[in-house]
Order: C-alpha cells, then structure tokens, then sequence
C-alpha cells in the first residue's frame, strides 16, 4: 500500500477519500482471510451488543458484510462503505445467504452519510474510525443519524496515552505508515475530547478486544436530551 500514501507537509500521513477508497479496493479480494480471523473475537461482541438493542442499524465500513450473517434475523441492516469492490463481496454475500434482513447496500463516504437525522437506532462502525481523514467528523455523523436512545457502537484501535507503550508506539510510527496504518493518532483521550464535545453522547462501556489488547469495543448512548436539543 506504500504507493497510495500520502504525506502532509509535516510528514504525517495524509488520507483523502481517494487514497481510502483505493486501499480497500485492494484488500477487498484477501479481507476476509487476512482479517477474518483475527478481528472475530472483537466483531462477535459488537454484534452482540447490537443484536440486544435491535431495531433498525446501519453499519458503517461494512465491507465485505463479514459481519451480517451474524446479526440477528430481526433487525433491519443497511451497509454503506467507501470500496466498491468490497460492496461488490458484500451484496454476493447477501444474496448467497438470503439474509432478507439487509434493506440495502451503498457506496457512502462515512464523513457525509446520506441520511436523515436520528434515522437508525444502532449505528456500528467496525475498525472504521482510524480508518478515516477526519476521524471527528465520522463521529459526527454517527452521532447525527443516531436516534436519540439508540448506541454508537464502534470497534477501534485505541493507542496509549502514555508510558511505555506510547513510546513504543511513536517508534513504529515510520515503520509502519508505508503500510498505511496510523498508530500513535488515535490515544483515547482523543475520543474523550470528541465525547465532551458532542451534544447529548454519554460513554456506556468501553472494553479492551482481542487481538493483544489494543483495541476497545466502545458503546456510546444519544441521550433522551438530543430531543429537546
């Protein structure tokens, strides 16, 4: 993925939508092998959570939809990710299985969902935020199309805020952007400063996953307040 980087006048990684889009083009044929196994233990308990809160839930990021035969038949999924390739597995998926509780599929940058305000009682985004050029404004979004009572469930790679880790973390910053990964951005203070921020979120859980504990199964709440707000 060394050829789609791009840099900043900092020397940090620079993603546009474009550069996004390409990489998940290009992982879309070995996804499921390289990351199948390895997120299942995390992807489990997300859809788990979402399967308790039921109703109507959007999944950002679905990919390949590896995770929709695993929603319960009850509830109303729609998928939207930047990869048209990845889509493209996802709707075979669907159709291979019948899932009929799939309302649709769609290309959809995560920064501009194409909905409604408060349209979805569940919005789940798995290993997305990271993922994205604008991790706040993604957040936003959920947030916005959230009903009020409903949960922001998300998957992420979390990075240390200090000790040991984080310096080990900022060391393998070079390393591992010609990759395209970004670890040493995305410490959870950072998430605690979006959540201060944003209008009638209240944090509900936070867990560490598999694999090796560096990433966190997060659920956020839109209080009954977004209401009146």
């Amino acid at each position: 993925m060394a050829e789609i980087m791009k840099l900043d006048d900092a020397g940090q990684l620079d993603f546009d939508r474009e550069t996004v889009e390409q990489a998940y083009d290009r992982w879309a044929p070995v996804y499921d092998l390289v990351f199948g196994g390895v997120f299942s233990k995390g992807r489990k308990a997300a859809i788990a959570a979402t399967n308790k809160i039921g109703g109507r839930v959007l999944e950002v990021g679905v990919g390949t939809g590896i995770s929709l035969p695993q929603y319960a038949p009850h509830l109303r999924i729609f998928g939207t990710d930047i990869s048209e390739a990845m889509l493209r597995k996802a709707k075979h998926r669907v159709d291979d299985l019948s899932l009929k509780n799939v309302e649709g599929l769609a290309v959809m940058d995560a920064e501009k969902l194409e909905f409604p305000d408060n349209s979805f009682d569940v919005v789940m985004a798995q290993y997305v935020v990271t993922a994205v050029p604008n991790p706040e404004a993604a957040l936003d979004e959920f947030a916005r199309v959230l009903r009020p009572g409903g949960e922001l469930i998300i998957l992420t790679r979390v990075s240390a805020d200090a000790g040991m880790r984080r310096f080990i973390e900022q060391r393998l910053q070079p390393v591992v952007r010609p990759l395209g990964f970004r670890t040493a951005e995305f410490a959870w203070s950072r998430y605690a400063r979006w959540l201060a921020g944003a209008n009638a979120m209240e944090l509900i859980e936070r867990r560490l996953v598999p694999p090796l504990g560096h990433f966190s199964l997060v659920r956020i709440r839109k209080t009954d307040a977004a209401v009146a707000a």
